[in-house]
């Protein structure tokens, strides 16, 4: 059976199981990593920045969602909770072996006539290894992988329409017409599972080159699905859905710090009733599923967890909504009876009520602290430095938030007072008061955005919520950082007592 420590209040030592000793780490997503494709990958870069934070000091690597995505690009409106997104997929690896003849931009990472061809240049090469591998992978991951193969195929047939347009067989999963289907187009199925095979290899790389330099990896889960999900295909009936399909109710949040009218996020919401007469099965194979890919695992919107904002489907906006109880507790007993570790970090921001934060202290889970909310109240302010808790994670911004220079160069002139007051009229230009300010925090994890480190504007924000446009596009370049900041991010980790040793 697993234990769990509490929150500690400032100055407590605490021997938490789930951050353990006292570190820090970056927050990038792969997307954003330097290269010549079209999106960062899991290749040599993604190697060369696992080198960058063991050198300077740091002990985490903070990633969002690794899923398929769709065309707004955001991972948390993810095709599959299981699959790998193939824009993430290194193709250098793949021409390198043989299986692909050179590297193009017009290739389309996402179209299952390329992992067709590659998957017969694959068959033709004479590596045994890599083969039985293959087959291996499919065996072990065909809970998920063989609906996940059917999905992306039937979409492709009928140019991308989502799954509750298409004709009512493939709509309701009719079995000799999906039967048929996956017959006739077996070189294009088992293309699209050397797809996650290779993602998934490239993945394993990845962890183990991690665990060299002492580097945990911290994962994301979107507490919700998107309604075209494969997830909402094959189980309808764990959704509030309507027999064509159709959401009765979706998920989102009540007006907030981000919007005035709320977010309406549109996924569909659970029938956590019909989910709790499976023992929450679909829950445990996806939390298994991402403790095997990650040392750590943030759940994005925990208060979920609690209550979830429910919005009437019809309505465009996010103020008519109601709260409605979830049983996250029975979740959660569930997966320690099982002695499941739960190294969760609960991202318990918004609107949190006395029962999101007995949940997450039942189970030890540590909450997050994020500095550019601490400034606009009162002493009390649970975001500000001297109320932090041992068990928790301090960030100067999150990838919803606007970079640090960009909040700062917002904020108005009372807020920029109380800011400089705080800190002591800082010499330094920002982020660096915030980000040493992060570092200095109880908080036992600290983690900083990659473009706070960079000193970037507002321009290199990774999201704005509440809109669709030109969102998790950023990248960074190495010829953007400078040639000393290592060391000096070094001195700083060693400094507030959160520098890595290998």
């Amino acid at each position: 059976m697993n234990s769990y420590s509490t929150h500690g209040s400032a100055g407590d030592t605490v021997d938490n199981l789930v951050l353990g000793e006292r570190s820090a780490g970056v927050l990038l997503h792969i997307s954003s990593l330097p290269g010549d494709e079209q999106h960062g990958t899991l290749g040599e870069e993604a190697h060369r920045f696992i080198d960058f934070l063991a050198d300077a000091g740091f002990r985490s690597w903070q990633i969002l969602p690794i899923v398929p995505t769709h065309g707004d690009l955001s991972p948390y409106n993810g095709i599959s909770s299981f699959a790998g997104n193939p824009n993430l997929i290194d193709c250098h690896d793949i021409v390198n072996h043989g299986w692909l003849s050179h590297l193009s931009e017009e290739h389309n990472k996402t179209d299952v006539f390329l992992w067709e061809k590659i998957y017969t240049q694959f068959c033709s090469q004479d590596d045994l290894d890599s083969q039985r591998e293959f087959q291996a992978f499919i065996a072990t991951e065909a809970d998920w992988l063989e609906d996940y193969a059917q999905f992306v195929l039937i979409r492709n047939l009928f140019d991308q329409m989502p799954w509750y347009e298409w004709p009512a067989q493939y709509r309701d999963r009719d079995p000799q017409t999906i039967s048929q289907m996956v017959a006739d187009n077996h070189d294009r199925v088992q293309g699209i599972y050397l797809q996650q095979y290779l993602f998934y290899r490239q993945w394993n790389r990845i962890q183990r080159h991690a665990r060299e330099r002492n580097i945990k990896i911290i994962g994301d889960i979107p507490i919700f699905v998107a309604h075209d999900s494969v997830d909402c295909w094959c189980h309808p009936q764990m959704f509030k859905l309507d027999s064509q399909g159709q959401p009765v109710v979706v998920a989102g949040v009540p007006p907030d710090y981000f919007s005035e009218t709320g977010q309406r996020w549109g996924n569909p919401c659970y029938d956590w009733e019909t989910m709790r007469k499976t023992g929450f099965d679909w829950w445990q194979k996806r939390f298994a599923h991402h403790f095997k890919l990650f040392d750590l695992v943030r759940i994005d919107h925990f208060r979920g967890f609690a209550a979830c904002w429910e919005i009437p489907a019809e309505d465009e906006n996010a103020m008519n909504g109601v709260w409605v109880e979830t049983p996250g507790e029975e979740l959660f007993e569930i997966l320690v009876e099982t002695d499941m570790a739960l190294p969760i970090i609960a991202e318990d921001l918004g609107v949190i009520t006395d029962d999101v934060e007995a949940l997450r202290d039942k189970f030890g889970f540590p909450g997050m602290k994020i500095l550019q909310f601490a400034f606009d109240s009162d002493a009390k302010n649970p975001y500000l430095p001297h109320n932090h808790v041992c068990n928790s994670v301090v960030y100067t911004g999150t990838h919803d938030n606007d970079t640090t220079v960009g909040w700062y160069k917002e904020l108005d002139e009372i807020v920029m007072g109380k800011l400089a007051d705080y800190l002591s009229q800082p010499a330094k230009a920002m982020p660096w008061p915030l980000i040493q300010s992060a570092l200095a925090s109880v908080a036992q994890l600290t983690i900083l955005p990659m473009q706070d480190l960079l000193s970037m504007g507002g321009a290199y924000r990774m999201n704005t919520p509440g809109t669709t446009e030109g969102n998790w596009q950023f990248r960074f370049e190495w010829q953007d950082v400078e040639s000393e900041l290592q060391k000096s991010l070094f001195e700083l980790n060693q400094r507030y007592g959160r520098a890595g040793s290998e």
